[in-house]
């Protein structure tokens, strides 16, 4: 038998994370000595805020370490219930809520559940990466939408509406977006739940908004699931603490998969959340405000630089920026700036073939190191060759 028909068919549908790559070279170029400025992984810089990790101890000195519910603790699942009652006027009942090992096996719990063969999801294109790889996964069929950078990469209602079949389950949004960094308005959220399909909301970046205010899907209709976590808004990547708000009819389904395949979040960390949803606000505030100073430095000094960027990104801590003008190679020239300045970026491509000949910048790293980041940049592309 062969090597090739050995392995599941399944694991031939997965696709690289770009990103990863990038890292995984930028820590082979630390290995020899070299000093590289990290722009290209979305992990905040931050450390987890104290009063998160005084009440993960203290669980863990209570003894909490034992599997909790796999629903989650009740206690957990309150909070974020407060925390969508304040936030966004919405009422949700703690029964509707799933707490997971982060945002990931959300989604898979989720599009399992939802899913049965050939069935489709559409996703905006570019999207974050491993959207179509979970799809994919459990047989169902990514379809998708272009997003466009004189639109703000936002969802076009119209051309989802012309996507939307019999097979057409759901509708994917991420607002604040990964990689963009831009927002979808509430006028068009409130369209593509009108369109029919459930809509998946991703709202994992909820929490790290500068300008404007953020809307949940559940604002405009309970046809819904919610994805969110702890990662990104209170700097807690590696607790691996998330969630899914769902229909109260795919509560028990996915609770089913939760018992099978992960049993529960561990019991700590969960208490860790509830300290994160009840006291943690002015951590976030400081943060957000860190990041917001940064937004406000990098995006003038890309556009000096000659990348294009045509609507200024409200939220999470990317831009996604045009780099056409160097190269419409965007994995070469990403490798390239890499290696010739030491600067670590995620090539577009990574998001989708909508994003070829883009290039997305991480604000996630100090101040001090995005400017030197930028005057690396600027030194390498007064050598490189335009076009």
């Amino acid at each position: 038998m062969c090597e090739h028909s050995m392995k599941a068919r399944r694991t031939e549908k997965i696709n690289p994370f770009i990103v990863m790559d990038v890292l995984e070279r930028c820590q082979e170029l630390e290995r020899t000595g070299s000093h590289v400025i990290h722009l290209e992984v979305g992990e905040p810089d931050f450390d987890t805020p104290s009063v998160i990790n005084e009440a993960g101890m203290e669980a863990m000195r209570d003894g909490k370490t034992q599997y909790t519910h796999s629903l989650g603790l009740l206690e957990l699942r309150e909070a974020v219930c407060d925390d969508y009652r304040k936030r966004y006027g919405v009422e949700v009942s703690p029964e509707r809520i799933i707490i997971t090992s982060c945002t990931s096996p959300a989604m898979l719990l989720v599009f399992s559940a939802l899913l049965n063969p050939g069935e489709k999801i559409i996703l905006s294109d570019p999207g974050y990466a491993c959207y179509p790889n979970f799809i994919n996964y459990v047989d169902g069929v990514p379809k998708f939408v272009a997003v466009n950078e004189d639109e703000g990469f936002q969802f076009d209602p119209e051309r989802v509406a012309e996507k939307v079949d019999a097979q057409t389950k759901a509708i994917l949004i991420n607002s604040p977006s990964n990689p963009t960094g831009n927002l979808l308005s509430p006028e068009r959220m409130k369209r593509l739940a009108e369109l029919g399909p459930y809509i998946i909301s991703d709202e994992i970046y909820h929490g790290l908004v500068y300008g404007e205010k953020e809307h949940s899907i559940l604002e405009f209709t309970d046809h819904a699931f919610v994805l969110n976590g702890f990662s990104k808004r209170y700097a807690m990547t590696g607790w691996r603490l998330g969630y899914v708000i769902a229909p109260e009819e795919f509560i028990r389904p996915m609770q089913k998969m939760q018992q099978n395949f992960f049993i529960s979040a561990g019991d700590f960390v969960q208490w860790a959340g509830v300290a994160a949803l009840t006291r943690a606000e002015d951590d976030v505030r400081r943060m957000r405000d860190i990041y917001d100073e940064r937004r406000r430095y990098i995006v003038p000094r890309l556009q000096e630089l000659g990348f294009g960027i045509t609507t200024e990104p409200r939220g999470a801590f990317y831009v996604l920026a045009n780099a056409k003008r160097f190269s419409s190679d965007s994995y070469r020239f990403a490798f390239e700036i890499l290696e010739g300045a030491h600067v670590g970026v995620t090539p577009g491509i990574d998001f989708g073939k909508n994003a070829e000949g883009y290039i997305r910048f991480c604000y996630a790293n100090s101040l001090e190191n995005i400017t030197l980041a930028m005057d690396r940049l600027q030194s390498f592309l007064k050598a490189y060759p335009a076009g």
